[in-house]
């Protein structure tokens, strides 16, 4: 059985260069999502909602492999969209008012009642407090710049400027602040971390 590689099929999105801001067009796509606020290094909200995620994501993944389908795939990183209803906080360095809504991307063939299923198993066999808050639903963005930050959260600003500095000078800044992790920050260092950090725009005329 062959296994799809999510990321390559959607290597403009999912792959990214730290030395160059790129624009893309973001089509719709189909995420388990999940709302939350708080600081994410010490809330328990937000621990369990990441762990509720990937439940019942790897979930899904294996009630496709064991399906009629008999489709097998790699479960996509996790993604985030951050903000804050006063953007100064945000920007400041107290998370706790930080909102936020964690996301994983499902294939195009996970229908609704195989996240359902993944739902109900994850529940009986985990009783994970987030599950109940988990939601599929289809998330279109359209023009972005993205790029791929290197290094700790805590060092995103420089990039974060960058990325805002490509927009400006182009266009308005327009959406929430979205990342992407491509790391395990639980086994890679800290200045190894791979974020692609990505923002919407308006589009721009004659533009691809």
């Amino acid at each position: 059985m062959d296994k799809i590689d999510l990321k390559l099929n959607m290597k403009h999105l999912y792959q990214a260069n730290s030395k160059a801001v790129v624009q893309v067009d973001v089509p719709a796509l189909n995420f388990l999502m999940i709302d939350g606020i708080g600081d994410p290094n010490t809330s328990p909200a937000y621990a369990q909602a990441v762990e509720a995620l990937f439940s019942v994501s790897f979930a899904a993944k294996f009630l496709v492999k064991k399906g009629p389908q008999a489709l097998d795939y790699a479960v996509m990183p996790l993604e985030g969209l951050w903000w804050a209803d006063d953007m100064t906080v945000f920007a400041s360095a107290d998370k706790s008012k930080w909102q936020w809504t964690m996301m994983i991307l499902q294939p195009h063939f996970v229908s609704g009642d195989t996240i359902d299923r993944a739902l109900a198993e994850t529940q009986k066999k985990k009783n994970l407090p987030a599950v109940d808050r988990l939601r599929l639903e289809e998330f279109h963005e359209g023009p972005c710049a993205q790029l791929l930050h290197v290094g700790p959260f805590s060092d995103e600003g420089p990039s974060i400027a960058r990325l805002h500095d490509f927009i400006d000078a182009r266009s308005s800044r327009t959406g929430k602040h979205h990342e992407i992790y491509l790391s395990d920050i639980r086994k890679a260092a800290p200045e190894k971390w791979k974020t692609i950090i990505r923002q919407p725009m308006r589009s721009v005329a004659g533009a691809p």
